[in-house]
């Protein structure tokens, strides 16, 4: 073979590796596009999750502080105890001054029965009045009959006494002569006696139905007199009975500082609310804490996220639900399972491009720039079974999208 031939050969050759080498290179660009397009990535992403600062609602020494900086704890679990002598002592004279009222109720209630059945004494003693008042009227009116009935007897009586003495009187004479009898002038006689005895007998009456009415006008001014006293005990009574109202009025007070003090002695020992890491731990046993100075915080280690920024052309590939592998820079041969929990909606807008918003009118920037940068979006992905040991708040993780499960509607 001669030399030129060889040398072709071995040209040929190059120019079929290079071709293939070309065509890897395409195949494996066009691979990877599609691999960033269908299944979006980025590394701008960190881990967080729930954290709440704690902070004592009551002030004092602490005097167990069992928890340690970056420590595990469980659900329950004591974190910190303040001295609680002084909201006990606090809650002890809550709780005798809601005692000391209710006793003060009782005996109120106590007298005021007694008073509520003198009320109904004096109200029965008003009743009583009025009855003997009517009853009075009654026999003055009684009275006033008689005296007219007895005074009318009494003039009949004289009248009629009036006339048998003149009878008499007109008889005797004629007992001489011979025209009457003796039988006569004696029947006479006797019918005058009676007859004047019957105007005594009549003015005894009169006399007594005058006495009558004396004694029931005398009665019915008691009456009167014994209605005033009795009216004035129903009122003296009926006032005494409000004198409970204003204790009644303090028992929401005192039951409210009851409660206030049983929660202030209950804030003094806390728990964990649930499983968490104590971190940022800033005070020690023994050292004072104050209301509302936070002393250390609590991150809950139940459920963590990855919060990922995606460009503004991606989020068309994703959408809540979709399944996610996740990465941490700390551990990056481990993968974990993620789903997407939500997408956000909105990010401050570029001042660069739409102007700041300002009152008014709005403050356009005028640019020359060529290229406009996709905005991104927060996404919130949720860890599937994070595990507790590995996971910290602020690390920089790798997300990937993949395709969701086909369902067997889809196949269909």
């Amino acid at each position: 073979m001669s030399e030129s031939n060889q040398q072709s050969r071995y040209t040929l050759r190059g120019h079929f590796i290079s071709a293939l080498i070309v065509l890897g290179a395409i195949v494996s660009v066009t691979l990877a596009v599609r691999e960033v397009i269908l299944y979006p990535r980025t590394d701008d992403a960190e881990v967080t999750a729930n954290f709440i600062g704690m902070a004592p609602v009551v002030e004092g020494p602490v005097m167990q502080l069992p928890i340690h900086d970056n420590e595990l704890v469980k659900k329950d679990r004591l974190l910190y105890k303040i001295d609680d002598r002084p909201y006990l002592y606090a809650l002890q004279n809550a709780l005798a001054a809601q005692t000391e009222l209710e006793g003060e109720i009782e005996n109120e209630s106590r007298r005021i029965s007694s008073q509520l059945s003198r009320v109904d004494v004096a109200n029965a003693g008003t009743q009583d009045a009025l009855a003997y008042e009517a009853r009075t009227d009654d026999e003055i009116k009684v009275a006033e009959a008689n005296i007219a009935q007895a005074d009318a007897a009494l003039k009949q009586a004289q009248a009629d006494a009036s006339y048998a003495l003149g009878n008499y009187q007109r008889v005797e004479p004629l007992l001489a002569k011979g025209f009457v009898t003796v039988d006569e002038v004696h029947k006479a006689k006797t019918l005058s006696d009676a007859k004047a005895a019957a105007v005594e007998q009549a003015k005894s009456h009169l006399a007594f139905a005058k006495a009558s009415l004396l004694a029931a006008t005398a009665q019915k001014q008691q009456a009167i007199a014994q209605m005033s006293q009795s009216e004035a005990q129903l009122k003296e009574s009926t006032h005494s009975v409000l004198v409970l109202a204003p204790l009644i009025a303090q028992r929401q007070s005192r039951a409210a500082a009851v409660r206030l003090a049983q929660y202030n002695y209950e804030q003094c020992s806390i728990v964990a609310p649930f499983d968490a890491r104590v971190t940022n731990l800033t005070i020690s046993e023994g050292q004072y804490a104050k209301v509302g100075q936070q002393l250390f915080t609590l991150i809950d280690n139940r459920t963590w996220w990855v919060l990922a920024n995606f460009r503004e052309s991606q989020l068309s590939r994703m959408e809540p639900g979709t399944p996610v592998d996740v990465y941490l820079m700390s551990n990056t041969r481990r993968k974990l399972r993620g789903t997407v929990e939500s997408i956000g909606f909105g990010v401050t807008p570029d001042p660069d491009v739409v102007g700041k918003i300002v009152p008014g009118l709005p403050d356009v920037q005028r640019t020359l720039n060529w290229v406009r940068l996709a905005s991104r979006y927060p996404v919130r992905i949720r860890i599937i079974d994070p595990p507790p040991s590995l996971l910290r708040v602020g690390e920089v993780a790798v997300v990937i999208m993949r395709p969701r499960p086909r369902t067997q509607s889809a196949d269909h």
